[in-house]
C-alpha cells in the first residue's frame, strides 16, 4: 500500500473543508430569512422584553438579520410598523389595543394571526384588609367621601388610584370609567412612571395603609400583591368601555365584573413583510408562550435578574427547557418557506 504523502494529505484536508464550508454555506443561503432586515419593537415596559426577545431569537434561527429592540410608545409603535418602519411588535393586546391597531390602518396596513399568550387580565384592586373592614366590593362604592379618603395619598382628600402610564391602552379605559362610574370627584387618577408609582404602592401596603392600583398580568405585581391573600380585585357596577371596545359586555360567566374582559397577546407583523415572507408568517401564528411562564420571568425581573444579560438568558433558558416546543415552531416555520 503506498504511504499518503504530506502533500497528499493536505490535499484531502482541504477538498474536506471545502465541503463542508459549501454545504454550511448552501445551508445558510437555504435559510428562509437570509438577508432579511427584522426591527422588533417593545414599549417602555422592560417586561415586554422577554417575550420580544424569544420572538427574536426565534428569527435569528431561520436566519433573519434581527435588530436590537427598540423601545417605543404603543401608538407610535403600531404606526411604524404599518408604515414599514419596524417590522413587529410581541404585545399587542386584544382587544385592549384595539384603537391602536385600528388607527394605525387595521387588517390593510397590519398582519395578526394565532395568539401568542391567553387569558391576560387586568383591572382594580385595594388591600384585602381594608376590603374586608369596610366591606368594599366594588369601586363605584368610592363615590362616598369617607371610604374615598382612605387612599387618599396627598391630603386632597380624593382617592389615589395607581394608574397607567400615558399613552398607554388602559389610560383611555381607566379615564373613560372613572367618569361612566361617577368617580371623577373622588378618585384621582395617578399617572407617571407605573413602574415606580407600584414600588410606592407596595411600599405603603407594607407599612399597614390602604392601597387603590390598577394593574394586569402578565405582570409582577400579582407576585408580590397576591390577590385574595394580600390584595382582591374590585367590581365595576356595569360594563363600560372606549373607543372600539364600546358595548363589550364585561361580565364573567359566574356574574362577577372586573370591568375588563380577559386579552389576548399577539404578534402584530407589517402586512407587506408577512406577506413576503411566509417563514416568518408561520412562524408569527404557532408561537405560544404560557402567561404564567411570562409571569415567572417577571418576578425575576423583580426580584434583581432585571439586566438585559439576565433577560438573555432567561430567554435562552426558557428555549433550552422547552427545545421540542421551539424546533417545532422552527419546523413549521422552515416548511411554509
Amino acid at each position: 500500500m503506498k504511504p499518503i504523502t504530506m502533500r497528499a494529505l493536505a490535499r484531502n484536508v482541504l477538498a474536506t473543508s471545502l465541503l463542508a464550508w459549501g454545504a454550511t454555506a448552501a445551508l445558510a443561503q437555504d435559510l428562509p430569512g437570509q438577508g432579511v432586515k427584522v426591527q422588533p419593537l417593545q414599549s417602555s415596559i422592560a417586561e415586554e422584553t422577554f417575550q420580544t426577545l424569544l420572538v427574536s431569537r426565534a428569527l435569528e434561527k431561520l436566519g433573519y438579520d434581527v435588530q436590537p429592540i427598540k423601545e417605543i410608545e404603543y401608538a407610535t409603535a403600531y404606526v411604524a410598523i404599518a408604515n414599514g418602519d419596524a417590522t413587529l411588535i410581541a404585545s399587542n393586546w386584544q382587544p385592549l389595543h384595539d384603537d391602536f391597531y385600528k388607527n394605525a390602518g387595521g387588517d390593510a396596513k397590519l398582519w395578526r394571526q394565532g395568539t401568542y399568550s391567553t387569558n391576560s387580565l387586568q383591572g382594580y384592586l385595594i388591600d384585602k384588609k381594608t376590603a374586608e373592614q369596610y366591606k368594599i366590593t366594588r369601586i363605584d362604592q368610592l363615590k362616598d367621601p369617607k371610604l374615598a379618603k382612605l387612599f387618599d395619598t396627598d391630603g386632597d382628600g380624593k382617592a389615589d388610584l395607581t394608574g397607567c402610564n400615558p399613552g398607554w391602552g388602559c389610560e383611555a379605559v381607566i379615564n373613560h370609567q372613572l367618569k361612566a362610574y361617577g368617580l371623577e370627584n373622588s378618585v384621582k387618577h395617578v399617572q407617571g412612571s407605573y413602574a415606580a408609582l407600584m414600588a410606592d404602592t407596595i411600599a405603603r401596603y407594607r407599612e399597614g395603609k390602604p392601597v387603590l392600583y390598577y394593574t394586569w398580568t402578565p405582570y409582577w405585581v400579582s407576585g408580590v400583591l397576591k390577590p385574595g391573600a394580600d390584595v382582591v380585585w374590585l367590581q365595576v357596577p356595569f360594563s363600560s368601555l372606549p373607543g372600539e371596545q364600546k358595548g363589550t359586555d364585561t361580565k364573567l360567566p359566574n356574574g362577577q365584573n372586573y370591568g375588563f374582559i380577559p386579552n389576548t397577546q399577539h404578534i402584530v407583523a407589517n402586512k407587506a413583510f408577512a406577506e413576503a415572507n411566509p417563514a416568518a408568517a408561520k412562524l408569527f401564528s404557532v408561537m405560544q408562550l404560557p402567561v404564567g411562564d411570562i409571569n415567572a420571568q417577571n418576578l425575576r425581573m423583580r426580584d434583581g435578574e432585571a439586566s438585559q444579560a439576565d433577560i438573555a438568558r432567561h430567554v435562552d433558558g426558557w428555549i433550552k427547557a422547552h427545545q421540542a416546543t421551539f424546533d417545532g415552531w422552527i419546523k413549521a416555520a422552515t416548511a411554509a418557506k
